[in-house]
């Protein structure tokens, strides 16, 4: 420890204040304790208001060592004991109870300051070190109990990996090499033991015409993102149904390839297309029809439903959740599917479809439930009825009369428009009294109104009422 060179000669002219005010500058907590065997605090000072809050007892009086927790007291007593028998004592870290319920850790260093057992002991708060302590220890715990869910998750999808009767495989997408696959498609591909396949790139056991169209196939699905099936034959002969999706793990994407032997059932969510006549009057229909797992991912749509959301493949939109086109916010579809949820069917819901490049049409939706088979599916026909609700529009010269008009259109018009749309009727309904009121006399109106006469004739022209003529057009002009 490094003291002072020449301290009588710039600090012996100290006071007992300046002392003081040092002394609780330099530390959160600083006690004054004389009897050095019994340790008796005679002062106080605290460097904070938050700590003085935080330590509420009065000290002054008591033993240092009954203002400190159990585990503490030999720590106290070590540190009169060396501050007499050395002059200073090391820094020990003691444990205050606190009127918080947790315990406030200080550091504290005690020195002798004069012959007759008077002990100053300086302390510094851990509080900070403390939470920070705490504040890791909860995150560490909350790591291990994240890890511990994640290792069982990943056992619980192994096992389901393993014994799957779906042939499934995983292969890399930047170098097309087969990293898993399950027992299933082990056997299908005939690499009994799974070891021949991994690390080997795909397509591999199939002839040269499918492994063409298999590589065309992963190139799409990389390009596009979106699901796309084939059929493919082996070198053995046999026939396959490819289907190969992507998804992204750490910064890296791969092929998710499930394989189904030809005759065997195809996946659920797959729509088949067929020669049945109701499902070419249905692809034919000029009103938008769509199909739906209970979650809202489209299994089909009609060739209405993609001219509204202007798009030209039914497979740009399979897989894909509606409430990407349909409804002005996602709190649409949530409302819909409550309702089916509920009652199971749904009759002239209002909304509106965007359209992929921007474009807006004002439909209906009529909508089902069928919660019955094996795969329940949600069905939605959509009206576009913009042609009509514009026409609406003209007839009530676009402007609702009445409460009862404006209330219904909440859910096909914004608030913001519901707002102004409501401002503009009332305004017109007062201009209308005050008009009636005075006698058609528009100098009145605009008085009691408390509108200037062009004002006044500005909103009569607004909203068409009355007939003004040449004179009072040039005089609001």
């Amino acid at each position: 420890m490094k003291q002072f060179n020449a301290a009588k000669k710039w600090l012996g002219d100290l006071d007992g204040t300046a002392a003081a005010r040092l002394v609780t500058v330099a530390s959160d907590v600083a006690l004054v304790v004389s009897d050095a065997r019994q340790g008796v605090i005679r002062d106080v000072s605290f460097g904070s208001d938050e700590l003085e809050q935080a330590l509420p007892d009065k000290w002054v009086g008591k033993p240092w060592i009954d203002t400190v927790t159990p585990e503490s007291r030999q720590k106290v007593t070590e540190l009169l004991r060396d501050a007499n028998q050395k002059g200073a004592s090391r820094w020990r870290m003691v444990n205050h109870p606190s009127s918080s319920g947790i315990d406030l850790p200080v550091l504290y260093v005690a020195v002798q300051v004069n012959d007759k057992g008077k002990v100053i002991a300086c302390g510094r708060s851990m509080q900070p070190m403390a939470t920070l302590q705490r504040q890791l220890v909860s995150a560490q715990q909350s790591m291990e109990r994240e890890y511990l869910k994640m290792r069982q998750a990943e056992a619980r999808h192994r096992l389901l990996f393993q014994v799957s009767s779906e042939a499934v495989m995983i292969v890399d997408a930047a170098s097309f090499k087969v990293l898993e696959l399950n027992p299933a498609a082990a056997q299908l591909l005939g690499d009994d033991k799974q070891r021949r396949s991994i690390g080997h790139p795909f397509p591999e056991g199939f002839d040269a015409e499918s492994t063409l169209a298999l590589q065309a196939l992963l190139g799409a699905v990389r390009a596009t993102g979106r699901t796309q099936e084939l059929e493919v034959r082996a070198t053995r002969g046999a026939r396959f149904l490819v289907s190969a999706s992507l998804f992204r793990e750490s910064q890296s994407s791969f092929f998710l390839i499930r394989l189904t032997p030809q005759g065997a059932a195809r996946r659920p969510s797959t729509v088949d297309p067929g020669s049945s006549r109701v499902l070419e009057i249905v692809r034919s229909a000029p009103e938008g029809f769509v199909v739906t797992d209970l979650g809202g991912r489209i299994l089909f749509a009609n060739q209405a439903f993609l001219d509204l959301v202007q798009l030209a493949t039914e497979e740009q939109v399979r897989n894909e959740p509606i409430d990407r086109w349909l409804g002005r916010s996602e709190v649409d579809f949530n409302l819909l599917s409550a309702q089916l949820r509920e009652h199971g069917s749904l009759r002239l819901f209002a909304t509106q479809v965007r359209g992929e490049f921007g474009g807006r049409s004002d439909v209906e939706i009529c909508a089902v439930a069928a919660s019955q088979g094996e795969e329940p599916c949600l069905g939605f026909t959509l009206r576009d009825v913009g042609q009509r609700v514009s026409v609406d529009r003209q007839a009530g010269q676009q402007r609702p009369r009445s409460v009862e008009q404006l209330t219904e259109l909440v859910g096909r018009v914004p608030l913001k428009d519901l707002v102004r749309e409501s401002t503009d009727m009332i305004e017109k309904l007062c201009i209308e009294a005050a008009l009636e009121i005075t006698g058609d006399n528009r100098a009145s109106a605009a008085e009691i109104l408390g509108l200037s006469r062009q004002g006044l004739y500005a909103k009569l022209r607004r909203y068409g009422l009355g007939d003004l003529g040449s004179d009072e057009s040039a005089e609001s002009a």
